[in-house]
């Protein structure tokens, strides 16, 4: 993923507080030699202190060979994303048909190391803490190995550690783009309000407030269209 200095968090509050609330995302795990990588969907949650992301999977789940085999893994969660067209993103001095369509989105990926998780307890444990994540005024009974109700279906799922070992983090929110452009594209996407425009404005809001605006003319090196 490409990152411009534009388009990096701030700091690390960033993105794992963005990372807090968007807590579904794709697991990549590379395939065998000579086949193709796996990519399973899935619900995870955070750990920003312990540094892993905790889930888990359905035993018959055909990645679990795999993912022994090749431990180093890649969560990826991308969201709040929405298409800019050209004539939003013209420059002040340009005509409206001369600017650049792009797209703005969030993207976090974790380098990860799997640890796959099958003793009865750890797993219970790892269970519950997913669940507390998810449901935090609770209503569910606690998971426990071996005890009604959940303890029994445990044998026919595998948890799974994910420590964190590198972050890639972006946020592509027209950072490039001058003060009055960004200006102008916010204003377009509250007239809008398509799918995504809400959460796209507001952190463009949120990043032009921080002190984001365009770089300078050696740091843009490249047009609006790379992602």
């Amino acid at each position: 993923m490409l990152i411009h200095p534009w388009d990096a968090p701030t700091d690390d509050v960033e993105w794992q507080e963005w990372l807090a609330a968007h807590d579904f995302g794709q697991l990549a795990v590379n395939g065998a030699a000579g086949e193709p990588p796996w990519v399973q969907p899935l619900h995870f949650a955070y750990d920003p202190v312990r540094r892993e992301a905790i889930t888990h999977l359905a035993r018959p789940n055909p990645l679990w060979s795999a993912l022994e085999d090749r431990p180093t893994v890649l969560l990826s969660v991308v969201d709040d994303y929405t298409f800019i067209p050209g004539p939003w993103q013209a420059a002040e001095e340009q005509p409206p048909e001369h600017g650049v369509p792009t797209s703005f989105y969030a993207a976090v990926q974790l380098v990860c190391t799997a640890h796959v998780v099958d003793d009865p307890e750890a797993k219970a444990a790892l269970l519950q803490r997913q669940t507390t994540h998810f449901q935090p005024d609770g209503g569910s009974a606690p998971v426990v190995a071996g005890a009604a109700p959940y303890g029994r279906q445990l044998s026919g799922i595998r948890g799974l550690r994910l420590e964190v070992r590198d972050v890639r983090a972006k946020f592509k929110y027209g950072g490039k783009r001058s003060p009055s452009v960004q200006h102008r594209i916010a204003e377009r996407l509250a007239e809008r309000g398509g799918p995504g425009d809400a959460a796209a404005r507001r952190h463009q809001q949120r990043r032009l407030a921080a002190g984001g605006g365009a770089p300078s003319p050696a740091e843009q090196g490249t047009t609006g269209q790379n992602t």
